[in-house]
């Protein structure tokens, strides 16, 4: 076996660990809290199946790229509740740690290239990356308005923070947005927001 291919090989191992990084939000069914592999999958495809209302000019298969590994990083850094703000506060720092880390497992060029994905997804500044970051935001409010908000019962989350965090969407599928105010507006009058 090749060198490159042992690399790939004990990358494709250690990013196993993904299915071991619970998240906040709990799956639809509440068995049980969300892991960030079965998050970034559920990513992905709602990045492809609502790509008929994304604008025109994004390309959804590079978002889909962005999103199966922008979480890659947690298996080092952890998950960083979005509402939690002194944890927020060290995400930055932790994340480029692990993106290196990440990077490294992997042959040079592959290796720079799931780190150039993951850094234009954290910047959040090309129509791919806007679009991709939506999708990873409006994930768990999918998840919370199934669940009768279950990962909100923990924290006190705000409807103006949810609407804040999914804000992005007016942007990127504007078609959808007045979904989600409207989903969002039914959690806050059914008190599972404040």
């Amino acid at each position: 076996m090749d060198e490159a291919l042992k690399q790939r090989i004990e990358f494709l191992k250690e990013t196993d660990k993904m299915k071991t990084i619970l998240r906040q939000n709990w799956v639809i069914g509440r068995s049980r809290r969300e892991d960030d592999a079965a998050h970034s999958w559920h990513c992905a495809l709602m990045a492809m199946t609502l790509a008929p209302y994304a604008k025109p000019e994004i390309n959804v298969d590079r978002a889909v790229k962005m999103l199966l590994v922008h979480d890659l990083v947690e298996i080092y850094a952890g998950d960083t509740p979005c509402y939690d703000v002194d944890v927020v506060k060290t995400q930055e720092t932790r994340e480029k740690a692990a993106a290196s880390k990440v990077e490294s497992l992997l042959p040079e060029v592959q290796g720079k290239e799931y780190r150039a994905l993951w850094e234009e997804f954290s910047a959040c500044e090309t129509e791919d990356a806007k679009y991709a970051v939506t999708i990873d935001h409006l994930q768990p409010l999918f998840l919370n308005y199934f669940t009768d908000g279950a990962s909100w019962q923990t924290r006190t989350v705000s409807k103006a923070q949810v609407l804040k965090r999914n804000a992005i969407a007016k942007e990127t599928v504007p078609e959808l947005y007045p979904v989600i105010e409207s989903a969002v507006e039914e959690l806050y009058q059914k008190g599972l927001l404040s």
